[in-house]
């Protein structure tokens, strides 16, 4: 079964955790839009709430929050997201995948909004995600 990949962020250290999910977790994730706040239970982080930021399909293509439905498309871009112009005034045309989460989405980014009682460090995905990178 495919996985998905988590990327979560805690904003008051600047630590990422990245943690995978298979996609019997799903249905609770498909529908929702960058922006959306999620409970942190579904991924098992209980306790926790999450806000999603942005993420990436299959094809390596990021999500623009302009753009609706989950979508790829060609769109003239000025400024961030998806895009640093070098340049005062430069435009780029890039493809991007739309505001909302479908089965075409492989990566998910995430922030804390709201922190449980737990330590982070604490739970068995964000354990497992540390170990591994202590091997490497």
């Amino acid at each position: 079964m495919p996985v998905w990949k988590i990327v979560i962020n805690n904003p008051e250290n600047a630590r990422s955790y990245q943690i995978e999910i298979d996609q019997s977790l799903a249905p609770q994730l498909i529908g929702k839009k960058i922006g959306d706040k999620i409970d942190g239970a579904i991924i098992g982080l209980p306790g926790y709430e999450l806000e999603i930021t942005g993420g990436t399909d299959k094809d390596g293509f990021p999500m623009h929050p302009a753009i609706e439905g989950s979508v790829k498309k060609r769109v003239l871009l000025s400024s961030p997201p998806c895009f640093r112009p070098k340049k005062k005034g430069l435009r780029k045309k890039r493809t991007v995948r739309g505001n909302t989460i479908s089965t075409d989405i492989v990566q998910i980014n995430m922030k804390i909004v709201k922190k449980g009682e737990k330590p982070l460090e604490e739970f068995e995905v964000i354990k497992a995600f540390l170990q591994k990178k202590q091997k490497t």
